[in-house]
């Protein structure tokens, strides 16, 4: 079972061109240059058209501090 359908990947495709041509804009409106983030923005678009495409990840809090237990 594949786990991103054919829209996505699609999304994907136009994504990477739009960041060749320089025309793919983050969030905040800055130019796009990272593949990964051009992926990343693609991924998002296609989850809400509602395409097949995997739940995001949680993001790590950095370092977990462990509590002290005292022996």
């Amino acid at each position: 079972m594949a786990k991103y359908g054919r829209s996505a990947s699609e999304n994907v495709e136009s994504a990477m061109r739009r960041r060749k041509k320089g025309t793919l804009k983050s969030s905040s409106g800055r130019k796009v240059t990272s593949r990964k983030q051009a992926i990343a923005i693609a991924l998002s678009e296609a989850r809400d058209k509602g395409a097949k495409v995997p739940s995001r990840k949680s993001s790590r809090t950095g370092s977990r501090k462990r509590s002290s237990k005292k022996r």
